[in-house]
């Protein structure tokens, strides 16, 4: 009976302690210790619209390997590598923050695919001094925008 309870104790915890913690559904990259594969394909389809001077359109961005149709896929790449491990580089601006009330201009971008074996599916203004330097954040996976 102990042994049967030990036994079941330890399948619990090792349960427990695989299972996801809750949080946001667009967690953003996970720093792997183990090389991805192609059962966990980087791809990101960036759209932009209103940002001025050609830098509008809808771009394809591969990584591990780099390929696709964003213009700058390499620089792009690894400016997405470069995000802290633990932080959602897509995450949304909290809806708490205090943001300055400045205007940077019409540009809108909407990014969808997996990052790091996750989901993404983000948004992009310019609406504010949050959202811009969000934006800003991301240039070159989102081309530098105009006013």
């Amino acid at each position: 009976m102990l042994r049967r309870l030990v036994l079941t104790a330890a399948a619990a915890a090792a349960a427990l302690s695989a299972a996801p913690a809750v949080a946001h559904a667009d967690m953003g990259p996970l720093h792997l210790s183990t090389p991805l594969t192609e059962s966990t394909p980087d791809r990101l389809t960036v759209e932009v619209t209103k940002a001025g001077d050609g830098r509008d359109g809808t771009y394809e961005l591969e990584c591990h390997p780099t390929g696709g149709t964003h213009p700058h896929a390499e620089d792009a790449c690894g400016k997405l590598d470069q995000g802290r491990w633990g932080s959602d580089t897509f995450a949304p601006t909290p809806t708490d923050a205090s943001c300055t009330m400045q205007y940077g201009g019409p540009a809108t971008a909407h990014i969808t695919g997996t990052w790091h074996g996750r989901p993404v599916d983000a948004t992009y203004n310019r609406s504010n001094g949050c959202e811009i330097s969000r934006w800003d954040r991301l240039v070159p996976v989102l081309p530098e925008a105009t006013a």
